[in-house]
């Protein structure tokens, strides 16, 4: 098996097929999930932008930046449901909400850095465990 199989089905490009400017912006629409920090839901808007701007240009950018906005929905939903699971049970859920959610966000900010890595690279890369709503 390797190395690519665990995250997925990623396939690799040939080093000529990608302009280094589509690489730059598939980076970008990974990279761009990092804005929840400004914002909370720029996680969403910032891969959704960089998929709307780059789908009729340049397709692998397009399709790193709309496989990175499923990942950061994916990671938003399970975010609520944590802060639900809380809330029903009148806050007594956090001592469990809180250890998940501080794994969901170490595992967040790790997979995006590789996924900005590896579409760098010119290599498509597939979040694990991710939904993907947006086709």
């Amino acid at each position: 098996m390797s190395e690519n199989d665990t995250a997925g089905t990623p396939v690799e490009q040939s080093p000529g097929s990608l302009s280094n400017d589509e690489r730059t912006w598939a980076m970008i629409g990974h990279l761009s999930a990092f804005s929840a920090f400004v914002t909370g839901i720029g996680c969403i808007i910032g891969p959704l932008v960089v998929w709307l701007v780059k789908r009729d240009s340049q397709p692998f950018a397009a399709e790193q930046a709309k496989e990175a906005l499923n990942f950061n929905i994916t990671m938003a939903i399970a975010f609520c449901a944590l802060v639900v699971f809380t809330i029903i049970t009148l806050g007594i859920g956090v001592l469990l909400a809180w250890p998940i959610g501080a794994a969901l966000f170490v595992g967040w900010f790790v997979l995006t850095i590789i996924g900005a890595i590896k579409a760098n690279e010119g290599v498509a890369y597939r979040y694990p465990f991710t939904l993907h709503l947006v086709k």
